[in-house]
C-alpha cells in the first residue's frame, strides 16, 4: 500500500513538474499559459492542463472560436497573429455569448433606468468624470427610448466603481494594460454594474485609454448587449481610440433589438461597417509601402501586411493617428527618406515608422500643384527614376523627389502615358519594379519599361482572396 501510494506521488510530481508541451514550433511556455488563460477566461476553456489528447483538441478548437471571432485565419494554431491580438487591451466580458452566467436577451424592464458613481479615479477631476460618463449614456440614449437618471445615494440600477485587482464581486482585474473594465447585463444585485479598473491610466483623450469610449462600451454590456465581432463596432471587445461619436450600425442594430429605436431621434450617423477584406467588390482608397509592409487603406480603416505573416491586421486610422482625418486620399513611400507621405484633401503629412513627422501639415499646393487641385487620388514614387507621380481626375503629375518640384509639361492625361488602366485612378503603388494601379474593385499591374498592363486581378488579390 505504501509502495503503491509513493508510486502515484512520484507519477503526479512528474507530471506536474513536466515542460508545459505547446506544439507550437517556437511557442514559450509563457504565452501558452497566457493563451490558455485568456480563452478560459473569455471562450470558456475547461480547467486543466491542455497537453495532449482530448484536452489539447479542446484547446485547438477554442483557438479556432477565437481566430474566427476576431476574423483571423482559422487554424488552431497559436500564430504570432493569434497571440498578438490576445495581449491587446481589452474588456474583460467574455466574447462566447454562451458563457455567461446570466441568460441571453436580458433587457431593462423601464426605459427609465438609473446610475449611481460610487467612487471616482484620481486621474481626472471630477467633473470630467461626470462628462464622460454622462456622455457614454447619451451615445445610447440618442438611438433608443431609454433615459439615464443620475443618483447620488442609494442603489441605482447600474452601479458605477473604480477598483483595481479584487475590487469585490470575485471578477478580479489584472493590472495595467490587460483587462479594462467590465459589466454586468441587466438584472437584480449586481446586474447592470460596471467596474473599472483603477490600475489603468484614465483620460479625456487619447492618451492611455479614454473613459468616454470605455464606459460607452461598458454600459453597451450593462444595457444586455455582447460583444461584436465587426471591428468598427463600439462593442467590439479590443481597445481602439477614435474621437467622435462611436456607434456603428451593428451596435445601433443590437441595441434596437432590444429596446427599439428612439422615438424623437436626434441626427446620429453612424460609424461605416468595417470593410470585409475578401469582399469580391472591395476597392481601396490608397497603398503604400512602408519599411518592408504594405498598408492599405480604406474608409476609416487601414489593413497591415507583413510578408511573412498569413493574415493582415485590420485597424482603425484614429486608434493609430488621431490626429489624421479619419478618410486617406493617398499615400506613398519613400525609401530613399524614410518617410510615408499620407494625403487627406488639401493637406499632407508625413510619417517616419508609424510616427508623424514633426512640422506637419502641409499644404499639397507647397509640392507644386495648382489651387484648383483640392485632393489626390493616387500617388506613388518610382525609385528607377526619383520621381513621385500624382494622380487626380483624369491627369497626372510628374514630382522630382532630388529637385523637390514638379516637372515641367505636366499635368498630362492618365489615359495617355498608362493605356490599359483606364483614365482614372484610385490607389497606385511600387513594388518589385512594377507599378500597381487600383480603379474600383480592379488592380492593374503594369510594366513601365513596356509601357503595358501585363495582369488584371481583382483589388483585394493583395489579401490573397
Amino acid at each position: 500500500m505504501e509502495t503503491t501510494v509513493l508510486i502515484l506521488l512520484l507519477t503526479l510530481a512528474h507530471s506536474l513538474a513536466a515542460p508545459l508541451p505547446t506544439e507550437e514550433s517556437g511557442i514559450e511556455t509563457k504565452d501558452w499559459l497566457s493563451a490558455e488563460k485568456y480563452l478560459r477566461r473569455f471562450y470558456n476553456l475547461p480547467l486543466g492542463l491542455q497537453g495532449a489528447g482530448k484536452a489539447s483538441d479542446t484547446m485547438r478548437q477554442k483557438v479556432r472560436e477565437m481566430q474566427a471571432f476576431f476574423r483571423l485565419k482559422v487554424t488552431g494554431n497559436l500564430d504570432s497573429n493569434t497571440l498578438e491580438v490576445m495581449s491587446m487591451p481589452r474588456c474583460g466580458v467574455p466574447d462566447v455569448g454562451e458563457y455567461n452566467f446570466f441568460p441571453r436577451n436580458l433587457k431593462w424592464p423601464s426605459t427609465n433606468v438609473t446610475f449611481r458613481i460610487e467612487n471616482y479615479t484620481p486621474d481626472l477631476p471630477k467633473s470630467d468624470v461626470d462628462k464622460a460618463i454622462r456622455n457614454a449614456f447619451n451615445v445610447w440614449s440618442e438611438v433608443t427610448p431609454l433615459h439615464f437618471k443620475k443618483l447620488h445615494e442609494g442603489i441605482a440600477d447600474i452601479m458605477i466603481s473604480f477598483g483595481a485587482k479584487e475590487h469585490g464581486d470575485f471578477n478580479p482585474f489584472d493590472g495595467q494594460n490587460g483587462l479594462l473594465a467590465h459589466a454586468y447585463p441587466p438584472g437584480i444585485g449586481i446586474g447592470g454594474d460596471t467596474h473599472f479598473d483603477e490600475d489603468e491610466n484614465w483620460s479625456k483623450d487619447s492618451h492611455e485609454y479614454n473613459l468616454f469610449l470605455v464606459a460607452s462600451h461598458e454600459f453597451g454590456h450593462a444595457l444586455g448587449l455582447s460583444h461584436s465581432t465587426d471591428p468598427g463596432a463600439l462593442m467590439y471587445p479590443v481597445y481602439s481610440y477614435a474621437p467622435g461619436r462611436p456607434l456603428s450600425q451593428d451596435d445601433i442594430n443590437g441595441i434596437q433589438e432590444l429596446y427599439g429605436p428612439n422615438p424623437n431621434p436626434p441626427h446620429v450617423k453612424p460609424k461605416p461597417v468595417a470593410p470585409e477584406k475578401c469582399d469580391p467588390m472591395l476597392s481601396f482608397d490608397a497603398v503604400t509601402e512602408l519599411r518592408g509592409e504594405t498598408v492599405v487603406f480604406k474608409d476609416r480603416f487601414y489593413w497591415r501586411i507583413h510578408p511573412q505573416l498569413p493574415d493582415p491586421d485590420q485597424m482603425l486610422i484614429k486608434s493609430t493617428w488621431p490626429s489624421i482625418p479619419k478618410k486617406v486620399d493617398a499615400a506613398y513611400e519613400n525609401p530613399e527618406k524614410d518617410l510615408v507621405f499620407i494625403f487627406s484633401g488639401i493637406k499632407m503629412w508625413a510619417l517616419n515608422g508609424y510616427n508623424l513627422v514633426e512640422g506637419y501639415p502641409k499644404y499639397i499646393h507647397k509640392l507644386g500643384l495648382p489651387k484648383s487641385v483640392r485632393k489626390i487620388d493616387a500617388a506613388l514614387y518610382v525609385p528607377d527614376t526619383g520621381k513621385t507621380l500624382f494622380f487626380t481626375d483624369e491627369k497626372y503629375w510628374s514630382y522630382d523627389e532630388r529637385k523637390g518640384r514638379m516637372d515641367v509639361g505636366y499635368p498630362r492625361d492618365i489615359e495617355d502615358d498608362f493605356p490599359g488602366i483606364g483614365d482614372e485612378v484610385d490607389a497606385a503603388a511600387f513594388h518589385y519594379g512594377h507599378l500597381y494601379f487600383y480603379h474600383n474593385e480592379i488592380r492593374f499591374e503594369y510594366s513601365l519599361s513596356a509601357r503595358k498592363v501585363i495582369q488584371i486581378t481583382r483589388a483585394n488579390s493583395i489579401f490573397n482572396c
